[in-house]
């Protein structure tokens, strides 16, 4: 066989790079843009970031459980070893029972075993990894709007399409779920419903809350349709330990009783160190398979080290502590963003924000007239000439024939301490008194 090879002319174009369509469908990622403004605006205050509040990271419980770790040979090597695609059965095994405490039962009344349950690596790539086992181009995924950008973005990068429910305060609003459902079906869709995605407590990005109810009447209605089809819900937990008062509430997973319907995604990184990337899926029997296949495809499994570093914390009793000061810390920053508000913002008509019980966000509303999205008025003003950085609330929604709300503003009071956020507030209502 003779090869040749053809020179380029010099001052002719190199061909354009050609990318396969699941780049298009995830273009323009809004992440990216949104990181890229924080780098070239370091001076800024961020209300943005959903980042946690670098003075809690739990540096002291971390050496503690890396030096026992470490100081056992045999647990050393584990950790310093290829693990498998599934995850540590030792770390599993204590998230069952770590489960079994939110849900206030015990391992045994979960109804699973450590075989259902899988690590990744944080909760974002079990959720993409169960897009990836579930939705088709052309697929649908039910959303309450607003909701967490990133999933839009996963599910449009996949071909899918994200399908807006209405939602309160209250979280997704059972009767538009099902006047959704039947719209769908009327147009002969209903058979591409694969997905119905949820944030079940203090959601991103307004930190509302599923009432329980609705949980339980959203599984009964995704599992009536089991005689045609499956439609998974998945249930995004990220933030279910960062509640403020009272008690974590039952998921929804829960209220699956054949636990074929659910799929359960938390994370740590929220509710420890985002650092350590580790976070763990509870899926129905038969998506098992599946999603370890497409995992062990990614990276053969998540990182082995940090699963055993994190397994030795809950092992040692040294994550309970730390959790319950992080509750304290987030309820303080987040009555010093809202007083800011009121101190700032009360006066004017039109201007409400939530005051949540938990999370990481404050949902703030804006005049009609003011051009609070992306790319607008506002939001120019606020980082170019306030130094002050938010996320744009049409980020978060689906909207309607391509129509979002472009007045609202998500607020984060994760990353900044207090005096920065009274600061941010101060400088964002300067900024918002100005486009009056």
């Amino acid at each position: 066989m003779v090869f040749s090879m053809t020179m380029q002319t010099p001052g002719t174009s190199t061909p354009a790079p050609v990318f396969s369509q699941r780049r298009d469908w995830a273009a323009d990622n809004v992440v990216g843009f949104m990181m890229k403004q924080a780098v070239d605006h370091p001076e800024c205050i961020s209300l943005a970031a959903g980042l946690v509040d670098p003075k809690t990271l739990p540096v002291e419980v971390t050496r503690q459980a890396a030096e026992r770790m470490l100081g056992d040979d045999s647990m050393a090597r584990t950790g310093l070893q290829y693990g498998t695609t599934e995850g540590s059965h030792r770390l599993r095994d204590l998230l069952l029972e770590y489960l079994a405490g939110l849900e206030e039962t015990t391992v045994g009344e979960l109804g699973i075993d450590r075989d259902q349950l899988m690590l990744s690596t944080g909760s974002q790539q079990m959720l993409a990894l169960l897009c990836e086992a579930v939705l088709d181009p052309g697929d649908i995924c039910l959303i309450a709007d607003p909701t967490y950008y990133v999933m839009l973005g996963t599910v449009t990068g996949l071909g899918a399409r994200a399908v807006a429910v209405d939602a309160d305060e209250d979280g997704m609003r059972i009767d538009s779920l099902e006047q959704t459902l039947e719209s769908l079906d009327g147009d002969g869709l209903l058979e591409r419903v694969k997905m119905i995605y949820i944030v079940s407590d203090f959601d991103n990005p307004r930190s509302v809350s599923l009432a329980v109810e609705r949980r339980q009447r959203l599984v009964e209605i995704a599992a009536g349709f089991s005689d045609r089809q499956r439609m998974l819900v998945v249930e995004d937990a990220a933030y279910r330990e960062l509640y403020f008062d009272g008690s974590p509430r039952p998921s929804a997973w829960g209220f699956d009783e054949d636990g074929q319907t659910v799929a359960l995604v938390q994370t740590f990184s929220k509710c420890f160190s985002p650092g350590l990337r580790v976070g763990f899926g509870v899926l129905p029997s038969d998506l098992v398979g599946p999603v370890r296949d497409l995992k062990g495809n990614q990276d053969f499994g998540s990182a082995s080290f940090n699963q055993h570093l994190l397994a030795t914390v809950l092992e040692d009793g040294l994550f309970a502590g730390h959790v319950e000061g992080l509750r304290g810390t987030y309820a303080a920053k987040r009555d010093v963003l809202a007083s800011a508000a009121t101190e700032y913002l009360g006066d004017i008509d039109g201007v409400d924000w939530l005051v949540p019980g938990g999370g990481l966000y404050i949902w703030m509303t804006v005049p009609e007239h003011v051009d609070a999205g992306f790319g607008g008025s506002l939001f120019n003003r606020a980082v170019e000439q306030e130094q002050v950085m938010y996320v744009p609330g049409d980020l978060c929604y689906i909207g309607v024939d391509g129509v979002r709300p472009r007045n609202r503003l998500r607020l984060s009071f994760g990353v900044e301490d207090s005096d920065r956020l009274a600061e941010g507030m101060a400088r964002l209502a300067r900024a918002i008194r100005a486009e009056l």
